[in-house]
């Protein structure tokens, strides 16, 4: 059998026990395996992905070879787009190939999603003990929610509840165009670089995007940039010990709270707004500053609006697997739609 393409509104999301989830990102590859329905996540097992040729050998390794369990079924969240049945990952590169995985694993099943769907899963999936609230409301039980992860790229994914189901809504919102408006932000935005002459909020929000802000910093005052990595860049910022540094780290905050604001008006998402990833989770110092907050606010005429929606950072180190683990456990509750993007023996 090819890919799933069974008719709407049966119920044939169910996948066999036990299932293997996989969150494949860039530099790392996280594993899991879930019993069966009422059980939680297995112990999760970390690889990097340079050290192995292929996904299937990164399995047998880090699985496979140290579990008596053999999953029946997987679902793993990739970086890029799943369109074909050969999935070339973003920023890896490994090449997942379903069909040949169900024979050399031995799955009986695939799904295949993208990294920022799992994200989304997860904050349906976590607790408030695994967030860091920055200002705001109470969130609505079911009204829509949004995602972003500045990180590698940014990653951006909706969450709407209709019809009894949790609905994640991937895109490339990452690549919205982000402008200038303060007068300072007109002083430094001539200097940072574009892609083909337009400045995506994946210039600024995310790691090299935190780098490529400090040097127009830098080039605008005309001072040195000795700086050539995100950790050192949030590093002397958080520590106060680098006026640039910390002018770099603010930009980025503001940017990061108008493009929030901006994705929370698009998805009215009065049941919050959700930051995940490293990077995230490193700045909340300088999340809670006021800027980020100032900015996700002054969206007029809907200020009063943005003012009730809170903002949470994700804290869960591991949230994607999380996620998996939710919609593993029980497929309906979520709208995933898989036809296309699952494999089946």
């Amino acid at each position: 059998m090819g890919t799933d393409e069974s008719m709407p509104g049966e119920d044939d999301t169910a996948l066999r026990f036990p299932v293997l989830i996989g969150d494949i990102g860039g530099t790392n590859a996280r594993f899991s395996i879930v019993l069966d329905a009422n059980s939680e996540a297995s112990e999760p097992q970390i690889v990097q992905t340079a050290n192995f040729n292929t996904i299937d050998e990164a399995i047998q390794a880090a699985v496979l070879d140290r579990s008596s369990v053999r999953p029946n079924s997987a679902v793993l969240a990739v970086a890029g787009p799943v369109d074909s049945d050969e999935i070339q990952l973003t920023n890896c590169p490994w090449i997942v190939k379903p069909r040949k995985m169900l024979a050399n694993v031995g799955l009986g099943d695939i799904v295949v999603l993208n990294d920022f769907e799992a994200q989304a899963l997860a904050v349906v999936a976590l607790g408030e003990e695994h967030m860091e609230k920055i200002g705001g409301g109470a969130p609505e039980p079911n009204a829509g929610r949004v995602v972003l992860g500045p990180g590698t790229g940014l990653g951006v994914a909706g969450l709407v509840h209709a019809l009894h189901h949790w609905i994640p809504v991937p895109g490339e919102g990452g690549h919205m165009d982000i402008g200038p408006r303060s007068p300072r932000d007109f002083e430094v935005f001539p200097h940072i670089e574009t892609i083909e002459g337009r400045i995506s909020g994946e210039q600024i929000l995310c790691g090299r995007g935190l780098v490529n802000v400090y040097r127009a910093v830098a080039k605008a005052d005309g001072k040195p940039a000795p700086f050539k990595t995100p950790a050192e860049v949030t590093a002397a910022a958080l520590a106060k010990s680098d006026p640039v540094a910390e002018e770099a780290l603010s930009m980025f905050v503001t940017c990061l709270g108008r493009t929030a604001g901006d994705l929370a008006l698009v998805f009215m998402s009065r049941g919050g707004v959700f930051l995940t990833g490293g990077i995230a989770q490193k700045i909340v110092p300088a999340l809670k500053a006021g800027n980020f907050r100032a900015a996700f606010e002054d969206k007029a005429p809907h200020s009063e609006l943005m003012r009730s929606m809170p903002v949470y950072v994700i804290t869960h180190p591991l949230a994607a697997l999380s996620g998996l683990a939710a919609y593993a456990r029980n497929p309906s509750l979520f709208g995933v739609q898989t036809a296309g993007r699952r494999w089946q023996t």
